[in-house]
């Protein structure tokens, strides 16, 4: 039978025959080509038509049917619905040319204040480089194991998924997190007052509306986590810093500040990005504060899990008496960037309040990260990671140390720490440090300058290297290479 003359000629594109059969006959359908209520040929007539076999032009044709764009009569063949899910729209002039004739948006006063540091820190960086800031040791993380674990749940997951689940996060995981922080942190919780959230960011977000105002006060660490300074400031509160020193920030010069500050975001357990430890004085001394002054205390204990030698010191929120500190947990670092799932451990006062904001924040959170990872936990494979994890990661750092004291020690000074994934290596006299970081970024490098984490001018510069995704040999390799490329730059 040969087709009538009035049917298009059907182009296939590339790609895999079944979906290149679909958007032929999708798009001859959005055109026009093919009209409401034409009938198509048989799908052998099709399949000689388009030199494919009739198998693959069934599958496309039952696509097709499966979201409308075709429908069957029996006993009479194959049509073309009278109403299809879209239209393809012809746009008369080009969207470029369309957007550049409108008026500019208008923005936020906290975006456009924003804007420029996006564009000059993060609009070019690229978190795959190697010794990029962050990034957890990726390379160690139990694959096989998570996806068993993952697989376990599927199957088990049907009346779940059909369901919103708790806005707070699923209660086994809570439950877990709550035993393994009291344990591990010297946390003083229970799974009531554990939230699961879409990692720190999202933390510090709904912190930021549940409890402070356009105008508040805000301490923050100078130089300190660009990312929790940038939701400050979004929200238009006023950002002050504060330095650190060997035993973290100087809580001192907190007590004698001048401004009304209703919140303290600090990560105690390592400071970011210099990796000091507040001390157990100055713990005491910033909770008392908290107290007298009805204040707020953000604990990021994003680097919680990376101590190497000596024991953690008690976290603030198991010295917190007054129920003044909000814990902050995350899991990025010792899986993957990508993994978003983190915690909130919150006050008793602050739980329904919370609970309201992450309401209108995004519901919920997902179930089948959130019940695998309450497997991993329970079953032990996390602790048992963990451990790995703090082995694998002193060793790199050695790497790291050793690597600069032996290609750079011309030109940059490092210091081990006792925790964290990054090392900070502080530059020599004499260098420029916009020259070293261009030669980095011609190699491929993520290393990133300390000014960048400062909101005032720095006397000392400094260079961050994340070591904790890279192998002690391909640290050792690309210390080398920058060396030659420094040297070979100044020289010429």
């Amino acid at each position: 039978m040969k087709p009538k003359a009035n049917f298009p000629i059907l182009q296939l594109s590339e790609g895999p025959l079944n979906d290149q059969v679909y958007e032929a006959i999708r798009g001859a359908i959005l055109d026009g080509r093919l009209k409401a209520n034409m009938k198509l040929p048989s799908s052998r007539t099709l399949a000689e038509m388009m030199l494919v076999s009739r198998n693959t032009i069934l599958s496309g044709i039952e696509r097709l049917m499966d979201e409308g764009y075709l429908m069957a009569k029996a006993g009479s063949g194959t049509y073309v619905c009278a109403f299809v899910p879209e239209k393809k729209i012809n746009c008369q002039a080009p969207i470029q040319q369309m957007i550049q004739q409108q008026n500019p948006p208008k923005f936020s006063d906290g975006l456009q204040g924003l804007m420029p540091r996006w564009q000059q820190y993060h609009s070019a960086a690229k978190q795959n480089r190697m010794f990029s800031v962050g990034v957890g040791c990726v390379d160690l993380f139990p694959q096989q194991i998570w996806g068993r674990i993952l697989g376990r749940v599927w199957r088990h997951s049907q009346a779940e998924l059909a369901k919103y689940s708790d806005v707070q996060g699923y209660l086994p995981l809570r439950e877990a997190l709550a035993q393994y922080m009291r344990s591990t942190r010297g946390l003083n919780c229970n799974a009531d007052q554990i939230m699961i959230v879409n990692g720190t960011q999202q933390a510090i977000n709904l912190t930021s509306r549940a409890l402070l105002n356009s105008g508040d006060g805000i301490l923050i660490d100078d130089p300190g986590y660009d990312g929790a300074l940038g939701v400050f400031q979004s929200y238009g509160m006023k950002t002050h810093g504060i330095a650190s020193d060997e035993d973290g920030m100087l809580i001192p010069e907190l007590i004698q500040h001048k401004e009304d500050i209703r919140l303290v975001y600090t990560a105690p357990s390592h400071q970011f990005p210099l990796g000091g430890t507040l001390s157990l004085e100055r713990r005491l001394m910033l909770l008392d504060w908290a107290k007298q002054k009805d204040a707020w205390v953000f604990e990021d204990d994003y680097n919680g899990e990376f101590r190497y030698h000596s024991r953690a010191i008690q976290a603030l929120q198991g010295l917190d008496q007054a129920g003044r500190v909000i814990y902050s947990g995350t899991f990025s670092k010792m899986f993957y960037p990508g993994f978003r799932l983190a915690f909130l451990v919150l006050p008793q006062a602050l739980i329904e309040p919370f609970k309201v904001i992450k309401h209108y924040a995004d519901s919920c959170n997902s179930y089948l990260e959130q019940a695998a990872l309450a497997a991993f936990i329970q079953e032990g494979e996390y602790a048992k990671y963990v451990r790995k994890v703090r082995k694998a990661c002193l060793e790199r750092q050695q790497a790291l140390v050793s690597a600069i004291e032996q290609y750079l020690p011309h030109i940059l000074t490092i210091q081990p720490s006792d925790s964290g994934i990054h090392a900070v290596a502080w530059l020599k006299g004499g260098w420029d440090i916009q020259q070293i970081m261009m030669i980095s970024q011609s190699l491929g490098l993520g290393i990133q300058p300390l000014y960048r984490y400062s909101m005032q001018l720095l006397q000392n510069q400094a260079l961050l290297f994340g070591y904790a995704a890279h192998k002690p040999v391909e640290i050792a390799e690309k210390i080398q290479q920058l060396a030659e490329a420094i040297k070979h730059s100044f020289v010429d």
